[in-house]
Parts: C-alpha cells; structure tokens; sequence
C-alpha cells in the first residue's frame, strides 16, 4: 500500500534550504522528508533514552548470535 502524500505549501528560509540539499546531495521534496524523518527519530530516540534503567532484560547473549537451522 503506498503511503498517502500531503501536498503543502511553506514559506523556507532559501539559504537554509540550500544548505539542506547540500548536505543530502538529494531535491527539495526529498531533503524535506529526510528532515521530517530525522525529527520522528529524535522522539523515539529520546523516548528510548528515557526508559534507560527502567527495564530490566534477561539476554542470553550466546543463545541470540545462534543462527536458525535452515
């Protein structure tokens, strides 16, 4: 299923639009969603950072490097 795509019209500083595009070597549409996907990755990335000492996990780290029996 394809994602749905919102058309919007925004008003960008040019000069840090530029800049953008430099750095991902990619378009305006696809610089602006590479950012917009950055930011979605800060929250969970944040989110994550939060829950630091909160869980408690009991990995067997011998067992989980096993590889499946094909």
């Amino acid at each position: 299923m394809a994602a749905s795509i919102k058309r919007v019209t925004v008003n960008l500083p040019a000069k840090l639009l530029n800049e953008a595009e430099q750095v991902s070597g990619r378009g305006i549409t696809e610089t602006i969603v590479l950012g917009l996907e950055l930011l979605a990755r800060r929250r969970a990335y944040a989110k994550a950072l939060a829950l630091k000492g909160k869980l408690r996990l009991k990995i067997d780290l011998g067992l989980s490097r096993e590889r499946a029996v094909r």
